[in-house]
């Protein structure tokens, strides 16, 4: 393989940027995660007050990272802001984060979640067709699928930015049309049905369904277990909002990057945000939020219990709007979802290594270019660990503490901000954080809370994402010896 230590090449504009950034957040999230959400708040209003809380807490984390990206505009993006800050070990340990949990937990989730619905269309790719069985391990045609879609996504954005670029602009720009479609056709034919007075009726009587054994039993909600239900229902949302922080890493092949960084993360956010909040509004205009887990009709199964506790509550709402059909048209939906947010997470994910690589930090290899002027390198290395957590099976665990594990990071990277004013007053700053210092403040306070709440909701996922990020330091201590020597 022909390599060479060229710089990126600066080829992306505040389209493209903003595409990656929109398209990075719209996955399988927002079609399937209000379920669980609603099961969890019972009730229209806290539902939608969550969807808005989450938008406000990205939006306010995006307009902090402006500050960040204008200063140093360089691949690797956090990163680079977190080495800035606070030296080699705390950047460390997020990078060595980002690749055994954050970045390819979320690849492998992803590309299992586009196999599932492949299924849809191809009945021999479902998760039920297992091909090899040994002992513990077995390897499903899904698992292989959705290896595959990564390999292939791979090999083509080794091929040259440009490649990643296009299939961005029109899977991004397809699903982006579609969800509005959707959002539109929900709105049109909801103005027939009084679902939407009917949630709004009991919109702050909060209930939460808990499971026992094969039954669910419902109890109301108050006071703070009401808080730390709340706080628990907002990672399903959070998490359909990460990976908006993906243009950052590409910071090294984007025009401009002082100005079109912090814009694309303002307006991909922004309307990721009133995107998911319109689609919430549509399902609660064409169902009830409440339903049984016994129900076998679409309108008796509600929100809470939407396909039959398989949680497709984008589908049920598309059944009924368009009949039987919406499976295939939701299914098809997702596919081109899922796909092009793998496309956006893949491209960004391999230029953290990139950095830590130039920085000593992972793999020699992963810091040179090949030929298209892409880290051929970094990007093999990311699918071959992705693969191997699609064949884990524990890809359900790692999307409940990726999230966790992302907004340590984040509280770590804001914090930064005042590091660095204190550190480097004189460095220019193109884009400096609105009302500053309060909004980081605000962010830092909220993430923190969640942070906290999840702690103690989720303790067994919560803990062991730590554990995943403290077992990254006695790497970090045989990667400095290694170097040092």
């Amino acid at each position: 393989m022909e390599e060479n230590k060229h710089s990126f090449n600066r080829s992306l504009g505040l389209l493209d940027a903003t595409m990656l950034v929109a398209g990075s957040m719209i996955g399988s999230g927002i079609f399937i995660v209000s379920a669980d959400m609603s099961r969890l708040v019972g009730s229209a209003g806290w539902l939608l007050t969550l969807w808005i809380a989450s938008g406000i807490i990205t939006l306010m984390v995006a307009l902090s990272y402006g500050e960040l990206a204008g200063m140093m505009p360089k691949a690797g993006g956090q990163f680079v802001y977190i080495q800035r800050a606070y030296g080699n070990f705390i950047s460390f340990l997020y990078g060595w984060s980002v690749f055994t949990v954050i970045q390819s937990g979320v690849i492998a989730a992803v590309a299992v979640a586009f196999a599932k619905y492949s299924a849809v269309f191809f009945p021999a790719l479902s998760p039920e067709n297992i091909l090899f069985k040994w002992g513990f391990l077995k390897i499903n045609a899904a698992q292989l699928f959705a290896i595959a879609s990564i390999f292939l996504l791979t090999y083509i954005n080794t091929k040259g930015i440009k490649n990643g670029k296009l299939i961005q602009l029109l899977f991004t720009g397809t699903k982006i049309l579609a969800l509005l479609a959707l959002i539109a056709a929900g709105f049109y034919v909801g103005l027939n049905h009084s679902y939407f007075s009917a949630n709004m009726a009991t919109a702050w009587e909060a209930s939460t369904f808990i499971k026992e054994g094969e039954s669910w039993i419902l109890q109301p909600v108050r006071g703070m277990a009401l808080v730390l239900v709340l706080g628990t229902a907002m990672i399903g949302a959070l998490f359909s909002s990460d990976a908006w922080n993906n243009v950052t890493f590409i910071a090294g092949e984007i025009k401009e990057p002082q100005k079109n960084i912090p814009r694309s993360l303002i307006l991909g956010t922004g309307i990721v945000t009133l995107l998911y909040l319109l689609a919430n509004i549509s399902y609660l205009t064409l169902l009830p939020l409440h339903g049984s887990p016994n129900a076998t009709e679409t309108l008796e199964q509600g929100i809470q219990f939407a396909g039959g506790g398989t949680d497709r509550v984008g589908t049920a709402a598309a059944s009924v709007i368009m009949g039987n059909v919406s499976v295939y048209i939701m299914a098809l939906l997702i596919i081109i979802s899922t796909f092009g947010c793998n496309n956006g997470i893949i491209l960004a994910g391999a230029r953290v290594y990139y950095a830590m690589a130039n920085e000593n930090l992972f793999f020699k290899g992963a810091a040179s270019l090949n030929k298209n002027q892409v880290p051929e390198h970094a990007l093999w290395v990311q699918a071959l660990w992705s693969s191997l957590l699609c064949l884990s099976g524990t890809y359900s665990d790692l999307l409940d503490y990726t999230t966790f594990t992302s907004l340590l990071f984040y509280i770590i990277t804001i914090a930064g901000i005042f590091v660095l004013r204190k550190k480097e007053p004189q460095t220019p700053r193109p884009y400096k954080v609105l009302a500053y210092p309060i909004l980081p403040i605000v962010y830092i306070l909220a993430a923190l809370s969640i942070c906290l709440i999840l702690l103690y909701t989720k303790p067994y996922n919560t803990w062991s994402g730590l554990f995943i990020v403290l077992l990254g330091i006695p790497f970090y201590f045989l990667i400095k010896k290694r170097t040092d020597k």
